[in-house]
């Protein structure tokens, strides 16, 4: 087994737990920005590719242009749509990153990671969408994510762009470098310690070969389509 969602979680759940054992009180806020920063260039990298193909930067769009290209390796998230208008309202009730965070025993890594990534990816996107996400899978039942002021007529079906979608290998290569951006340049070679730290846990839980293509994904642009 290679990348995938849960090794997508691992990276960001060592990183949650190395950080707070280095930074203390610093950790959460240096984390959640770390998380918004990632999400938001895969958000800006969406929007390129529809202004490019003439698509207008709507929450409809939005749908059809993200990256992740489910692996199909692991238990796939149950979504259920609860609203269409006035609001946007979807529940998750099964997850792949929640799986992991709690296998690993970070569910608090989880609900901060949950609280902020996908509310980025939607602004990195459009600032005109508003997303909400007042609970999720690591504190309670189920996720809750809405978007306000949809006011569909009816369900949004256009089929998504597979053309656009990424494999994991470069989804967790693109999280693990910018977090490595972001600690690093936040608390200095104390922060280089922190990445370095968090790929020989990956290495140790998913062996040499799949850390050190992690690595070479270091000197990617992840802000460019």
């Amino acid at each position: 087994m290679g990348f995938n969602e849960k090794t997508h979680a691992y990276i960001a759940a060592r990183y949650y737990v190395r950080m707070r054992d280095a930074f203390g009180e610093r950790a959460q806020p240096a984390f959640i920005h770390a998380v918004q920063y990632y999400a938001g260039q895969r958000g800006r990298r969406m929007a390129q590719r529809a202004i490019r193909d003439g698509r207008p930067l709507t929450h409809a769009t939005f749908l059809q242009y993200g990256e992740l290209k489910m692996s199909g390796e692991v238990t796939p998230n149950a979504v259920e749509v609860k609203s269409i208008a006035p609001d946007y309202v979807i529940h998750i009730t099964a997850c792949p990153w929640h799986e992991q965070f709690s296998e690993m025993g970070c569910l608090e890594a989880g609900a901060v990671y949950c609280r902020y990534v996908d509310e980025a990816l939607c602004r990195g996107f459009s600032p005109d969408i508003v997303f909400q996400a007042p609970q999720n899978l690591n504190t309670s039942p189920y996720c809750v994510q809405r978007v306000l002021g949809t006011n569909y007529a009816q369900r949004p079906d256009d089929p998504p762009k597979t053309e656009y979608k990424k494999s994991f290998d470069y989804h967790c290569g693109h999280l693990y470098w910018s977090f490595h951006e972001v600690v690093s340049a936040i608390f200095g070679s104390e922060g280089e310690k922190v990445s370095a730290a968090v790929l020989e846990d990956l290495a140790e839980a998913y062996g040499r070969e799949m850390a050190d293509a992690l690595a070479a994904w270091r000197h990617t642009d992840f802000n460019i389509c």
